[in-house]
């Protein structure tokens, strides 16, 4: 079997195993979701769930945050980890969309990755779920998971990336990431794979 045939067996039977490919971050709209990708940088998205509901109470908004204390957005947000660089982002991004962007998060990756502390991986979750853009999120899960699959051997995130544009459905890019976060949590997790009940060890070079 070809590498682009097992993508599109994997891509299908993840589908299966995973009818709802939902982001696990909790939020409303493009500002939220950006916001709580931002938090959840070395941080669990439990976490990041945890905290956003008084976050966006206070700043809903990305005119809120840009008027928005320093201070009192790292009481808010303190137990996410690395609480004062977070703090300046979140309120440099707001002051950013509304001075730069016009009150709206951009749509497409060059403008999203100008905002502070916003890489790749957050600009792109934000252009599949939101902007339902071809998108390829490329967290730990993905690129272990893909590395593990035999469909590219790197662990840089931009090149993982590039590969997989590549190589998956574009309709289905952004839902695979999704579901692979989820596998990765169930089934192929980091030290001890459960590779002996994966739905995928037949066309896994690991096991064939």
């Amino acid at each position: 079997m070809r590498k682009k045939e097992r993508v599109i067996e994997t891509v299908e039977r993840l589908e299966n195993l995973y009818p709802d490919a939902i982001c696990s971050l909790v939020y409303e709209d493009a500002f939220q979701l950006l916001i709580a990708t931002r938090l959840s940088a070395q941080c669990t998205d439990k976490r990041v769930n945890m905290v956003t509901p008084d976050l966006f109470k206070e700043f809903p908004t990305a005119e809120k945050m840009a008027n928005g204390d320093i201070k009192r957005v790292e009481e808010l947000i303190k137990t996410c980890g690395l609480y004062k660089t977070k703090a300046k982002d979140l309120v440099g991004i707001g002051k950013m969309i509304v001075e730069k962007f016009g009150g709206k998060v951009p749509d497409n990756i060059e403008e999203l990755t100008t905002l502070p502390g916003v890489g790749r991986k957050t600009a792109n979750l934000v252009c599949g779920d939101i902007y339902k853009k071809p998108a390829v999120v490329t967290d730990t899960h993905f690129i272990r998971i893909c590395n593990r699959l035999g469909f590219v051997d790197t662990k840089n995130p931009l090149s993982v990336e590039n590969a997989m544009r590549k190589l998956l459905p574009p309709e289905k890019s952004n839902d695979f990431c999704h579901r692979t976060v989820l596998f990765g949590r169930d089934v192929c997790i980091a030290r001890n794979p459960k590779c002996d009940t994966c739905i995928l060890n037949d066309i896994c070079p690991k096991k064939i």
